[in-house]
């Protein structure tokens, strides 16, 4: 249970470091209330059309501002070689970087608990509807954004262009997990439960988190560490 320790360790060093500043947090919770708001007045939609493209509003703006999130994560320990001094401890890369993937998941569902009654009551959607299922369609998602966008923050972190590569090469290989958290959040928005005619798609977004998660895992040491 060591592995477990150091992960919650990890976990718990980053999201102190966060709530400290809240640099991010404010920044992602702001740029997705913006977001929202804008499209609000800009199209100003009857509920029919909400429901036809809720999945897709919210996945993107969820993504975008995660993004600001996941930036972050590998690049407050440049400041004073913080990363290198990680590397050296006894801590192994796989519990180093699934403690962060666990600290980014906290923090992109505290943007998705902000931003989701603001999307209801600018959107007049209501989603108590099914408050067991779109939060494990929210989770799974989530989890696939931290997932990626932890690693590839990882391989960009000693770039220049950081900021600009990091959406670059997340977004493309996120395309199957958000068309599947689309989909399956559209549906549960206008009123259909998960069952047989989307099970398909919820199939793929487990899938595609345990197969990613552990190629993460995997390839962890490579790239942290060359």
């Amino acid at each position: 249970m060591r592995f477990f320790r150091d992960v919650a360790t990890i976990a718990h060093k980053d999201l102190r470091a966060e709530l400290r500043t809240k640099e991010a947090l404010n920044a992602s919770i702001a740029f997705a209330l913006v977001i929202l708001v804008l499209f609000s007045f800009a199209f100003d939609p009857d509920p029919d059309e909400v429901h036809q493209f809720s999945g897709g509003f919210l996945w993107i703006v969820f993504s975008f501002a995660g993004a600001l999130t996941l930036n972050r994560s590998l690049a407050r320990e440049l400041v004073n070689d913080c990363l290198d001094t990680l590397l050296a401890s006894p801590v192994p890369a796989a519990a180093i970087f699934l403690g962060k993937v666990v600290a980014n998941f906290a923090l992109l569902a505290a943007v998705e608990i902000v931003a989701l009654p603001v999307f209801g009551i600018l959107y007049s959607v209501d989603l108590r509807a099914h408050l067991v299922e779109l939060p494990l369609v929210l989770a799974l998602g989530t989890w696939a954004l931290s997932v990626i966008g932890t690693m590839f923050s990882a391989l960009t972190v000693n770039l220049r262009l950081r900021e600009v590569m990091l959406p670059t090469l997340v977004y493309p290989l996120l395309i199957p997990a958000l068309i599947a958290s689309m989909i399956l959040t559209t549906d549960l928005i206008g009123g259909e439960p998960l069952g047989a005619g989307n099970s398909l798609w919820l199939k793929v977004l487990g899938l595609y988190d345990l197969v990613f998660t552990s190629l993460a895992m995997f390839f962890i040491d490579t790239v942290l560490v060359g």
